[in-house]
């Protein structure tokens, strides 16, 4: 398998059709199909078959699939790994979870990237149930969001930022100002962030414990999204609770309080033990709980990803 026919297929995937992957590749429907037929001979499989609807894919197919995508993603990291380090540079792998991505690691990595100018981060978005594996298998060097479950002898937990998650509605929403029946919030549309996708994670918790049909969640690709939309049309989100303190403040946002409505918890640094951490993982941990970064993840939240330096390379895995 060459990275071409991977490059070929995944799009295929992606888009649902040859004609608009071969597009977008700039080559031609025959070169895309050339590639697909390549990989059917090699892995003596169909891949997929055409149908009214559009591609319908073989176990195997979804399979290669999923791995096409992480092997891209792989040599993409490889090159850019190769390219610092022939610079002189250092690389220093981020896992986080959504939100702290969203609202904290804006602030964080922007001052601490300053402060190293030989360093280079990537963040990747995970699930917190992937940060023990990540970390023991040294795919990232250090994982930022809620402490994995079974940190221990081979991962360390170090808290550094508390935080709570609250539900926020327009100040004209028939919630404000109440202690909200679980059968009213039933009925309201959740818009919500990437969090509430999750198997794993409070909001999805949260969401389940207060039993909010399916129906009625709008999931949005980030918090900040989902808060726009509860301004323009209504409705109620769970968010983190400094990320809206001026609207609060403003008066532009109400805090709507009840039972399952809010939790607290506090973000964490997980990490290798101190005897196997590469020195940039040490440096982090010493800043990360200083003054002047917690302001700078507090102040950052709601920062996106195009905010950050182009020294700071961002992917997002599922």
């Amino acid at each position: 398998m060459t990275p071409a026919q991977l490059r070929a297929y995944s799009t295929v995937v992606r888009l649902g059709s040859v004609h608009a992957a071969a597009r977008e590749l700039g080559m031609s429907d025959a070169g895309v199909s050339m590639h697909i037929a390549q990989l059917r001979k090699e892995l003596d499989d169909p891949l997929f078959t055409r149908a009214a609807a559009g591609l319908i894919f073989t176990p195997g197919g979804l399979r290669l699939a999923s791995r096409a995508i992480e092997i891209l993603g792989l040599q993409r990291q490889t090159a850019i790994e190769v390219s610092e380090a022939a610079h002189g540079r250092r690389l220093l792998h981020i896992a986080a979870s959504s939100a702290f991505a969203e609202h904290a690691a804006p602030g964080l990595i922007d001052l601490f990237a300053a402060r190293a100018k030989d360093l280079s981060v990537e963040l990747s978005v995970h699930p917190t149930s992937q940060f023990r594996r990540l970390i023991e298998t040294r795919a990232v060097d250090i994982a930022l969001g809620p402490a994995p479950e079974g940190a221990g002898a081979t991962v360390t937990a170090r808290p550094f930022l508390k935080y709570s998650i609250i539900s926020v509605a327009r100040p004209d929403s028939p919630l404000a100002g109440t202690a909200p029946h679980p059968a009213l919030l039933r009925e309201q549309q959740w818009m919500l962030g990437p969090s509430a996708g999750s198997v794993d994670g409070h909001i999805a918790t949260m969401l389940r414990d207060l039993a909010i049909p399916e129906s009625q969640q709008r999931i949005f690709q980030s918090d900040a999204a989902a808060l726009e939309e509860v301004r323009r049309v209504g409705g109620i989100t769970l968010t983190i609770g400094f990320a809206v303190s001026s609207d609060l403040a403003a008066g532009r946002l109400t805090h709507i309080n009840g039972p399952g409505l809010q939790v607290s918890d506090e973000w964490c640094a997980t990490t290798l033990p101190p005897d196997a951490r590469q020195p940039a993982v040490s440096e982090l941990l010493r800043f990360i709980t200083t003054p002047r970064c917690i302001q700078a993840m507090i102040r950052g939240s709601g920062v996106g990803v195009t905010r950050f330096r182009p020294k700071v390379h961002v992917t997002l895995w599922s």
